[in-house]
């Protein structure tokens, strides 16, 4: 698996918890981290034993220079989890279709958190449901995409690699021999 399939496991320099991302790339992470701000739930999609997807809501939470995604004792996505690590979480779009803020996403691993101390603190602020589970996202990937008329702009950044922005439309050549079109170039799509 790598870069651009995906899988958000690209093919840079492994992952980073969240005080990574900010020093590495602080004004994409700032757009990333108030567009999760703006709603309290989201979908997080996790691999089933058969290593179908799963799509579950969930609480992400930025803290303590870390993403946290805490959710309850015995749900599927917990032992999703438990048995393969990966994961992305879509931020909530919100209502309508105009992408105020950004479609944003993070993919990465989650790793559970079993101190105690942590826990505990991490209860004593947010004060979740309990009992919980408790992971601690290292990410690999983080992609914001948005509009600026024409194009749809898509910003990108994996450990180990130079942020990206590409901008793109429909009209784009590469992306529509990438898509299969006819010999004319046109994908039919209006």
């Amino acid at each position: 698996m790598g870069d651009g399939d995906g899988s958000g496991a690209g093919r840079g320099g492994g992952a980073v918890g969240w005080s990574g991302v900010e020093a590495v790339v602080p004004e994409l992470a700032a757009r990333v981290r108030e567009r999760f701000g703006v709603y309290r739930h989201h979908v997080l999609a996790t691999l089933r034993k058969d290593g179908a997807p799963r799509l579950t809501g969930l609480e992400a939470d930025f803290r303590y220079g870390e993403l946290w995604l805490g959710m309850m004792t015995g749900s599927r996505k917990v032992a999703d989890l438990r048995r393969d690590p990966r994961f992305s979480l879509h931020a909530n779009p919100g209502p309508g279709a105009d992408l105020a803020g950004g479609d944003v996403r993070v993919s990465g691993r989650a790793l559970e958190v079993t101190d105690p101390g942590t826990v505990a603190r991490y209860a004593a602020a947010v004060r979740p449901p309990e009992p919980f589970q408790l992971f601690r996202a290292e990410l690999t990937e983080v992609v914001r995409t948005t509009t600026e008329h024409p194009y749809v702009v898509v910003e990108t950044w994996a450990p180990g690699r130079a942020p990206r922005t590409i901008r793109r439309t429909s009209d784009d050549p590469a992306r529509q021999v990438a898509w299969g079109c006819g010999a004319e170039g046109r994908s039919g799509f209006s």
